[in-house]
C-alpha cells in the first residue's frame, strides 16, 4: 500500500512518529519544529506543517522563530537539556535564510548535539536559474550556498528526487541517535522537490524507536585501568559533558566516595557533582579553581570521563605538570578517549565507572591526599565567598548604581532555587560561572563553552525553558552578547516561555578587554564609546538604553541600582508567570578571583608598544610549561 504526499508531508509525517529509547525509557525524538518561512519553504514545508497541526497539533508542534541561528541554538540547548535524547527540527528558506544556520550547525556539532536542519535549497530542475536568492557557482551546476553545512554537519545529503528521501532519513536518524556520531544533521531541500508528490510506502510512516545503546568497556581494559589506579598517589578525576549525558552522576558519586578521589570539572561537566560535596574541587583548568588547579598540577594520574580536554580544560596543556602523569580516558568516543596518549576505556560513562568500581576493590587514596582536597576546597570556598560579598574597601570605590559582577553572580546563585538553571555562552561570564558558580543540581548549570558563540544566550534559555518546564531559568548576558542576538526574547513573549534574563550592562566586551589588556594590546576595540576628536573610539560610551530595548519587545524590566535591589528583583522575577529581564550595570575593571592557570593566545613577537612587548616575554615564560602529553600508559610501569 502507498499514500500519496509531497516530499515536504512525508518529511513531516516520518519525523512525527520517531521515537528514542534508552534505559527502557521512551520518548519522542522530535519535541517540534523551529522555523521561519521565505520562498523557500513556505509552500512546502510550510504547508505541510499547516497540515499536519489541523490534523494533530501534537504531531510536530511549529514554533515561529526571529533568526535563523537563533533557532538553532534553541534545538540544541533543548537537546543538551534532554540528555540528547529529544530534539526540534529547523527549516529556513533558501539563500541567507538557510546560510544563517550555519553557525547555530556548528555549534552543535562541536558540542556534539543532535539538532536536524532543514535548509531550503534551488530549484532541483534548474528550469529557473537563477532563482531569487541563489548565488550561482562558475565551477559546478550542482553547488548552491547550502554546502557550506558540509564541514559543520555530522551527516549532510541533498534531496534531489522523492526517491531519495527514505534513504537519507534513515541516515539522518542513525546519526543523531548515536552518541558518537551525533551533532547537526543537514537535509537540504530544494524548493520544487518539497512540493512535488510521490507514492510512499505505508511502511515509512510505522512508529519507529531507535535505541540508544550503553557499550560496555573491555573487561581487560577496565583491569589495566585498575592497575593503573592502584598505582598512583595523586589521582584526579576530570568530569566532562559525557557524565552528564550518560546521566552518570550517580555512578560517579558513589566512585569518588569509595576511592576519595577528588572531583574536578570542564565547563560541560560542571554539575557532575555537588558543589560541596566532599570530593568536589570545582573547575579546572583556565577557568578553574585553585582547588583543581593546584591537584592538577600535581595529579599522577588522570581519569577523564567523557571530556574532550579543550584547551581550557587543559589550560592549554599546561594544567599537569608531574612529568609522570598518565591519562586513563573513559568515553564513548574512541577520538576521545585516545587522547593524551592515554588508556582508552571506551564505553558509556555510567557503565565504566561501576566496572571501574567493581575492578579497583576497596583501594582508596590515602588520609593525607583527602584531607590535601578538603583543606583546597575549603580555602576556594572562602575565596567564592569573598567574591560574592566583597569588602568594604572594593564597595565603598565602586561608582554609584555599580555593581561587581561576583556580586551579580552571587545574588543570582544565592537566591534561585537548587533545581533552577543557570545558562551563559561569552564573554567573561562563563569563566567567572565556572569559578565560582555553586552548582547544587546536576541540570542546573547550562554553559555553552564548546563554540562559546556570541547571542546563544538568550536563545539558548528558551531551549532550556521548553526542554525544563518545571524549572527557572537565569539567562545571565552581557551587552555584548545581548546586542548580538536578543530577537528570540519576542519568541519567548509568543510562547509564553518564562526566562529570567539578567542583563549585564559593562560598555563592551569585558572579556576580550581584559584579555586584550593581558596580551598588551590595552582593551583596544573592546570598548562602547563613541569617536573622539582625534579618530580614536576612546570617547564617551554610548548613551545606548538597553532596558528600553528590552521593554521594546514586550518584556518586562527591572532596574537595578544596588545589591538590595538586586536580590529584590530576583524575588520579583521568580514570581513571574511569563519572560522578564533584570537590568543591572557593573564595573568590567573588577574581575574574578585568580584561577592561577594560563591560556595560550600568541602575542606579537615584535612590537613598538612596550606593553605588548612585555606581554610578549611573559607569553613565551608561559610557553615553556606547555606539555605534549605523549607519553604511553606502557612508561607507567
Amino acid at each position: 500500500m502507498t499514500v500519496r504526499l509531497t516530499v515536504a508531508q512525508a518529511l513531516v509525517r516520518f519525523l512525527s512518529v520517531q521515537y528514542s529509547e534508552r534505559d527502557g525509557v521512551k520518548q519522542k525524538l522530535f519535541a517540534g519544529c523551529f522555523g521561519i518561512f521565505g520562498h523557500g519553504n513556505v509552500a512546502g514545508l510550510g504547508q505541510a506543517l499547516l497540515q499536519a497541526e489541523l490534523e494533530d497539533p501534537e504531531a510536530l508542534p511549529y514554533i515561529l522563530a526571529r533568526n535563523e541561528q537563533a533557532m538553532v541554538h534553541s534545538a540544541s540547548a533543548f537537546a543538551r537539556t534532554r540528555d540528547r535524547l529529544q530534539t526540534y527540527a529547523c527549516t529556513a528558506s533558501v539563500g541567507p535564510g538557510s546560510t544563517n544556520m550555519v553557525t547555530g550547525a556548528a555549534l552543535a556539532t562541536v558540542n556534539r548535539l543532535p539538532v536536524l536542519l532543514l535548509p531550503s535549497d534551488v530549484f532541483a530542475t534548474r528550469v529557473a536559474t537563477p532563482v531569487l536568492q541563489e548565488l550561482e557557482s562558475y565551477s559546478a551546476g550542482d553547488v548552491s550556498v547550502n554546502d557550506a553545512f558540509r564541514p559543520v554537519s555530522k551527516y549532510f545529503d541533498r534531496i534531489w528526487r522523492p526517491e531519495q528521501l527514505p534513504s537519507a532519513l534513515l541516515n539522518a536518524m542513525r546519526v543523531l541517535t548515536d552518541p558518537v556520531e551525533t551533532g547537526a544533521v543537514t537535509l537540504a531541500l530544494p524548493q520544487d522537490v518539497q512540493a512535488e508528490a510521490h507514492d510512499w510506502p505505508e511502511e515509512l510512516f510505522a512508529e519507529r524507536t531507535w535505541y540508544v545503546a550503553r557499550p560496555l568497556p573491555e573487561a581487560s581494559i577496565v583491569d589495566k585501568a585498575a592497575q593503573l589506579l592502584r598505582a598512583s598517589e595523586r589521582p584526579l578525576i576530570v568530569a566532562g559533558g559525557g557524565v552528564a549525558y550518560s546521566q552518570a552522576q550517580d555512578a560517579l558519586r558513589e566512585f569518588a566516595e569509595a576511592t576519595g578521589i577528588p572531583v574536578a570539572e570542564s565547563q560541560a561537566g560542571k554539575g557532575s557533582l555537588r558543589y560541596d560535596h566532599p570530593q568536589s574541587v570545582g573547575a579546572v583548568g583556565s577557568t578553574g579553581t585553585t582547588a583543581a588547579n593546584a591537584l592538577a598540577r600535581d595529579a599522577d594520574l588522570v581519569i577523564g570521563i567523557g571530556t574532550r580536554y579543550a584547551d581550557f580544560t587543559t589550560a592549554s596543556r599546561t594544567a599537569f605538570q608531574n612529568p609522570d602523569v598518565r591519562f586513563v580516558n573513559i568515553n564513548v568516543a574512541r577520538f576521545d578517549g585516545g587522547k593524551h596518549a592515554g588508556l582508552p576505556v571506551v564505553a558509556d560513562a555510567r557503565e565504566a565507572l561501576v566496572s571501574l568500581r567493581s575492578a579497583v576493590g576497596d583501594w582508596s587514596v590515602q588520609k593525607k591526599y583527602k584531607e590535601l582536597t578538603a583543606e583546597l576546597a575549603r580555602v576556594w570556598d572562602r575565596t567564592v565567598e569573598q567574591a560574592y560579598n566583597p569588602p568594604a574597601e572594593v564597595v565603598d570605590n565602586l561608582a554609584d548604581g555599580l555593581l561587581t559582577q561576583g556580586q551579580v553572580l552571587g545574588a543570582v546563585n544565592e537566591l534561585s532555587e537548587p533545581r533552577d538553571v543557570v545558562v551563559c555562552a561569552a564573554g567573561s561570564m562563563p569563566g567567572d560561572l565556572h569559578k565560582l558558580w555553586r552548582t547544587r543540581d546536576p541540570k542546573g548549570y547550562h554553559v555553552e563553552y564548546g563554540f562559546s558563540c556570541m547571542g546563544y544566550e538568550i536563545a539558548g534559555g528558551l531551549g532550556v525553558r521548553l526542554g525544563a518546564p518545571d524549572r527557572d531559568v537565569f539567562v545571565m548576558v552581557g551587552d555584548g552578547s545581548y546586542l548580538m542576538m536578543a530577537s528570540e526574547l519576542v519568541t519567548a513573549v509568543q510562547e509564553n516561555v518564562k526566562i529570567i534574563v539578567v542583563l549585564v550592562q559593562n560598555h563592551g566586551f569585558a572579556s576580550i578587554g581584559a584579555l586584550s589588556e593581558s596580551l598588551g594590546s590595552q582593551r583596544f576595540g573592546t570598548a562602547y564609546r563613541r569617536r573622539g576628536g582625534d579618530g580614536r573610539l576612546d570617547g564617551d560610551y554610548l548613551p545606548v538604553d538597553l532596558a528600553m530595548n528590552v521593554r521594546s519587545l514586550g518584556v518586562e524590566v527591572l532596574d537595578v541600582n544596588s545589591r538590595a535591589e538586586l536580590e529584590k528583583a530576583i524575588g520579583t522575577a521568580k514570581a513571574a508567570t511569563g519572560p522578564i529581564a533584570i537590568h543591572v550595570k557593573t564595573d568590567p575593571l573588577i574581575g574574578a578571583p585568580d584561577s592561577e592557570a594560563w591560556w595560550d593566545v600568541p602575542v606579537s613577537e615584535v612590537s613598538a608598544l612596550e606593553s605588548t612587548r612585555t606581554a610578549s616575554a611573559a607569553y613565551e615564560k608561559s610557553k615553556q610549561d606547555q606539555r605534549p602529553y605523549l607519553t604511553p600508559i606502557e612508561g607507567q610501569n
